[in-house]
Parts: structure tokens; C-alpha cells; sequence
């Protein structure tokens, strides 16, 4: 008899307060609010605070899933956190986020029993894909014993973002987004994933400086290298065709067909990529989770915090067959098949 299979059991989200409009913008680039919609279809995004830590983002994400799971923190056996900009070189984001909800679990008891528990973490570097890595890397740490599995997505690309360059500063805003991975019925939870990746096309999304193949200095600081750079024609053409192909072969693996699909959540880069997905796929739009208007390209958090939306607004209900799919820096690719 086979044993549990593993599924997104609790669901949260959190954003900064801050809302950029494409009016704010105006007053800082040479662009316009009708320019921004017409190329991206964002017409605002959430933004941290100079005095802002992402941290607290990534905490309240990950307390909300665990609320919605109904599971306390000591009940988790391992936290992966898909991030690219993360919060310090050393350590990673996981053992910050991971200290923020143990400072709150503890206030909020008179027990101190999540110091009695050692919980495993660590980070994951897929580009945008990431939250899709994560997930599958997830469904197979279930399998060798983990039960309870804390995904957390969560990014402040406005601090990577280079605010005079129209072309890119317009795309991006933070936010998180949590799931919990554990056990449910047969036939249910993660059914398929598709993993991969095309080396060569690295240079499509980059940040050159800030790591040890260029250290930072006063030159790499004022050239502007440690902002976010971006070939836009090049990813449009790649984000299209990846997440095209790794919808379907994810789906083939789980043994089904698109027309079976009640929802397809496409990493929430731009919607003109999201548009020509569904085109390119021939499903339709009615099909797909869209919230790129509201929050901008979250990068690893665009994809739980449609899903997020999609619960609270119950439009997301138990039974429905949901594909996750998206690109990222690397470049990667990747698609999971999910029976909620």
C-alpha cells in the first residue's frame, strides 16, 4: 500500500506596506504610467523601506503557512528558503527567518520548546525558479523522512535594482511567500515536477559584482555593477518557450493533459511573457492566476503569493489540478503538478 504523498498543507504571504505606483515612478525616470502597463501590465508593486528587514517579511510568510497548517514551529523537520538576493552573505536567509520564529514562538508561550529542536535548514539559488526547485527538492526530503517541510520564497530585488533605469526598475518588488509541505490522501499533493536548465544563457539575468568573482570595490560600486541587469528580448523569447515546455513534460510525467488543468500559475515576471505563455500553450486566460498588477515581479515569492491570493479568494479549492511553472536567472526552468 503506498504511504502519504506529500502536499502544500498551509499557505501565507506578506508584502512590504509601501505601494510604488507607476505615477511615483513617473517623478523618478523618464517613463509613464501608460508605457509601464503597455510593456509589463504592472501598475504598482510593494516596496521595503530604507529601514525595513526583509527579514520580517519571510518571518510573517512563514507564520502565516504555519497558522493555516495548524502545526506549531517545533512541529517542522526542515526549512528551505528559495531566495537570490539574500539578506547577508553569511549565513544564509533560512537561519535568520528561523531565529525570527523562534523569537516569536516564544513570546507568544511560556515554554521555550522550539530552543529543544534543532531544525534543519538552507537556502537554494535557482533564479526566479527557485520556489519551483524548492518545492520538488521538498518532495523528496518528504519521501526520506521529513514530514512537515517549511518552502519560504522570499526577495527584496528593490535593493539590487538600479532606480534610474527605467527598463528595469519598473519590473521588480519584495514580498514573501510560505508554504508547509506534509503528508496527504493518496492521489493528492505534488504529483510531478520538471527540473532544468540551460547554462549558456547565463548572462541573460545578472548581478556582476558583490561575489568573489568581483568582489566589491569604489569601481564596482560606481559602475553599478552590483544592480540587477537584465537582456529583455533575450528572456522574453526563453521565459515563453521554458515555461511552455515545462508545463507539458511536467504534466506528461504526472500522466495527464493541459486540458485537464483548472489552474496554471506562471512565475508573475511581466504580463506580456505571461500572455504569450497561454497563447503559446492554448489555454485559457481564465485558467491563469495573475496578480503582476498588484506586487511587480517578486521573483521567488510571485508564484506562492498568487497562490496565497488564490486561496483566501477561495478560487482555489480542494481538488483542483494546479501547474506552477517559471524561469529564472541560471537560466532555469522548471513546472509542478499539484492536486490541491
Amino acid at each position: 500500500m503506498a504511504g502519504p504523498s506529500p502536499g502544500i498543507v498551509g499557505i501565507g504571504a506578506s508584502v512590504p506596506n509601501h505601494r510604488l505606483t507607476n505615477r511615483d515612478l513617473e517623478r523618478m525616470v523618464e517613463t509613464s504610467d501608460e508605457w509601464i502597463i503597455q510593456r509589463t501590465g504592472i501598475k504598482e508593486r510593494r516596496i521595503l523601506g530604507e529601514d525595513e528587514d526583509p527579514t520580517v517579511l519571510g518571518v510573517e510568510a512563514a507564520e502565516g503557512a504555519l497558522v493555516a497548517a495548524g502545526l506549531a514551529l517545533e512541529e517542522i523537520d526542515l526549512v528551505i528558503t528559495a531566495a537570490n538576493v539574500q539578506l547577508m552573505p553569511v549565513p544564509g536567509s533560512s537561519a535568520l527567518i528561523l531565529e525570527g520564529l523562534r523569537r516569536r514562538a516564544s513570546s507568544s508561550s511560556r515554554s521555550d520548546s522550539t530552543r529543544g529542536k534543532e531544525i534543519p535548514f538552507f537556502d537554494l539559488v535557482a533564479g526566479c525558479t527557485g520556489f519551483i526547485y524548492a518545492l520538488e527538492v521538498a518532495r523528496r526530503m518528504f519521501h526520506g523522512g521529513h514530514r512537515h517541510i517549511l518552502v519560504i520564497g522570499l526577495e527584496a530585488l528593490s535593493r539590487f535594482t538600479n532606480w534610474k533605469e527605467r527598463e528595469t526598475c519598473v519590473l521588480f518588488g519584495d514580498g514573501a511567500g510560505a508554504v508547509v509541505l506534509g503528508p496527504v490522501g493518496e492521489g493528492r499533493g505534488i504529483l510531478a515536477s520538471y527540473l532544468a536548465a540551460d547554462c549558456s544563457k547565463w548572462a541573460l539575468l545578472r548581478v556582476e559584482a558583490g561575489g568573489t568573482k568581483l568582489p566589491a570595490d569604489p569601481e564596482t560600486i560606481s559602475s553599478g555593477q552590483h544592480f540587477l541587469k537584465m537582456e529583455g528580448r533575450g528572456v522574453f523569447e526563453e521565459a515563453v518557450r521554458m515555461m511552455e515546455r515545462a508545463s507539458l513534460l511536467a504534466l506528461e510525467r504526472a500522466g495527464l493533459k493541459k486540458e485537464e488543468v483548472d489552474w496554471f500559475v506562471p512565475h508573475q515576471a511581466n504580463l506580456r511573457i505571461i500572455k504569450a505563455f497561454a497563447k503559446r500553450l492554448r489555454i485559457p486566460w481564465a485558467k491563469i492566476l495573475v496578480n503582476i498588477e498588484r506586487y511587480g515581479n517578486t521573483s521567488t515569492a510571485s508564484i506562492p503569493l498568487a497562490l496565497d491570493e488564490a486561496v483566501k479568494d477561495n478560487r482555489l479549492r480542494e481538488g483542483d489540478l494546479v501547474v506552477l511553472t517559471g524561469f529564472g536567472a541560471g537560466v532555469t526552468y522548471g513546472a509542478n503538478v499539484i492536486r490541491w
